[in-house]
């Protein structure tokens, strides 16, 4: 996984990029080349509510748009959103706040965006990640 830190970008380039190896490990057909925020059942949900989304363009042509609003490419920005507004960790809010304040177009805003991180939750759930089950010694 590579992550540039340039523009000081670097914890939501990381949390965007482990959003796409979650998208990737839970499904990948190489010769369609579609991941699972695309098909999977798990993911329908956030699928509808990242359809509600304002589309937020990068500068650039028609196949940059494209690819930017790609499934796999909001799966992984609302992944990324998601961290950073639960993480309740100062330094990742303050960057978030940041980002809004600027309009950075690889984010929504608080307000639009708060249904989608549940739905982007509900997709951990469903898959059965939220919980790490360990034995406990007797």
């Amino acid at each position: 996984m590579r992550v540039s830190r340039v523009g000081g970008r670097a914890a939501i380039g990381f949390l965007h990029e482990l959003g796409h190896l979650v998208d990737h490990q839970v499904h990948y057909d190489r010769k369609s080349r579609v991941w699972a925020s695309a098909v999977h059942p798990a993911f329908a949900r956030w699928r509808s509510a990242a359809a509600l989304l304002d589309p937020r363009s990068l500068p650039g042509g028609r196949s940059r748009q494209r690819y930017f609003q790609s499934a796999h490419e909001v799966w992984a920005r609302c992944y990324a959103q998601t961290v950073l507004m639960r993480s309740a960790d100062p330094v990742l809010m303050r960057r978030l706040e940041k980002l809004e304040r600027e309009d950075d177009v690889h984010i929504w805003s608080t307000e639009q965006f708060a249904p989608v991180a549940v739905e982007v939750e509900c997709v951990f759930e469903q898959l059965g990640l939220t919980q790490l089950a360990l034995p406990i010694a007797a």
